[in-house]
């Protein structure tokens, strides 16, 4: 008599059938990081970023199609570290943070199997108005008593899963690091796989191979270089805008420049882990640059905070500075502040989601532009670096 095989082994079958589809050759790396059971207890289907859990009635619910659907959305949550790099938003909404995570996964899976390899179980999150966004564009968008999408073509679903945000903050710092590194080196190798087996790769998994730019890098040249001063010259340092016309002059140099802002996007998205990191890189450049002041504007839709520092206390900014915001995000407010009220900085250093209402604005200073997890921003005016959280 034929006996239905086990959830188990419907599991291990699925898992093995993706790995085979030259769609997901690149994926296989991350397919085989962590561990991955089916429970009793668990109603749908659970990951911690690294391991996976499935409920066994929900896995004898689905199909073949839907279950490679299920498997492929746990990966994704691990190929793209939502559990570790969008805690800020579990912090402020649990149930936003879960629905933003899942349209940005059911919309990519969706779009790649338009053939029924891979197909959505009923019920489960999908809304075509947030294709090509990534998790905090859609968590910004969705209200906060969001109960389903905006319209789209299913946009009334339920969360395919269950996250496990508390667990992923469980891992020691050590086991965090451990896995960004693992996860990093299963893209590559996958990759690698891809390439050698003929299989193509997604535009998200070229995203990922590409090498980021040490931001801290950028951002000190661009301090050093904009605010060097005037006060003498030297010709043991010759004026690099000069020399590659072979003529030689002088740089101006400085024990010390005037006035320095960091303009601070408060709107909600820029956690306080990123603030700190943020602070603490300004804080060594400024002990190089010796600014004589440092001014801090935290802002969303206005300046809610002006913060101002002299030489003398640059060494209490990230103890005593005191973010304030969370409305929308609209930077234009940030060049009239300063106009209203008469600063006239060397520089601005400006960080944000560059998720903005109302465009990049109009500076007449040097400005930097230190963009976070949002590698779509491309600011029309200044200089900008993107940073990944």
């Amino acid at each position: 008599m034929f006996q239905q095989i086990t959830a188990e082994q419907r599991l291990s079958k699925a898992v093995v059938r993706i790995m085979q589809e030259p769609r997901y050759v690149a994926l296989a790396g991350v397919l085989m990081l962590g561990d991955r059971a089916v429970k009793d207890d668990i109603p749908t289907a659970c990951t911690n970023g690294r391991d996976e859990y499935y409920g066994r009635a929900f896995v004898d619910s689905l199909t073949d199609a839907e279950l490679r659907f299920l498997i492929l959305h746990e990966t994704y949550h691990k190929l793209y570290k939502h559990l570790t790099t969008w805690k800020w938003m579990y912090d402020e909404n649990p149930r936003k943070a879960n629905i933003a995570c899942d349209y940005v996964i059911n919309v990519k899976i969706a779009d790649d199997n338009t053939d029924g390899f891979a197909v959505m179980p009923k019920g489960a999150m999908y809304d075509a108005h947030y294709r090509g966004m990534d998790s905090a564009a859609v968590f910004k968008l969705l209200p906060d008593d969001d109960e389903g999408g905006s319209g789209g073509e299913s946009g009334d679903g339920e969360s395919l899963d269950s996250h496990d945000w508390d667990g992923a903050q469980e891992m020691s710092d050590e086991e965090q690091k451990d896995l960004a590194r693992d996860i990093d080196e299963a893209i590559r190798q996958g990759a690698l796989a891809a390439g050698k087996m003929g299989g193509g790769l997604s535009r998200d998994i070229q995203d990922l191979l590409q090498p980021q730019v040490d931001w801290r890098e950028v951002l000190r040249d661009f301090v050093s270089s904009t605010c060097s001063g005037n006060d003498y010259s030297t010709w043991a340092r010759p004026n690099r805008r000069f020399v590659s016309a072979g003529v030689y002059m002088p740089s101006g140099i400085s024990e010390r420049v005037d006035e320095l802002v960091l303009a601070i996007d408060t709107s909600g998205s820029i956690g306080q882990r990123e603030l700190t990191m943020f602070l603490s890189e300004i804080h060594s450049i400024c002990t190089t640059v010796k600014p004589n002041v440092v001014r801090i504007l935290y802002w969303d839709t206005q300046v809610c905070r002006d913060e101002r520092y002299t030489a003398q206390g640059l060494d209490q900014i990230v103890k005593s500075t005191k973010p304030k915001g969370g409305g929308g995000t609209d930077v234009t407010c940030v060049p009239k502040y300063m106009q209203d009220h008469n600063i006239k900085p060397q520089a601005v250093v400006c960080l944000t989601d560059g998720w903005l209402y109302n465009g990049w604005g109009q500076w007449s200073v040097p400005i930097l532009w230190c963009v976070l997890d949002n590698k779509s921003a491309k600011p029309d005016v200044g200089k900008y670096v993107h940073i990944t959280s």
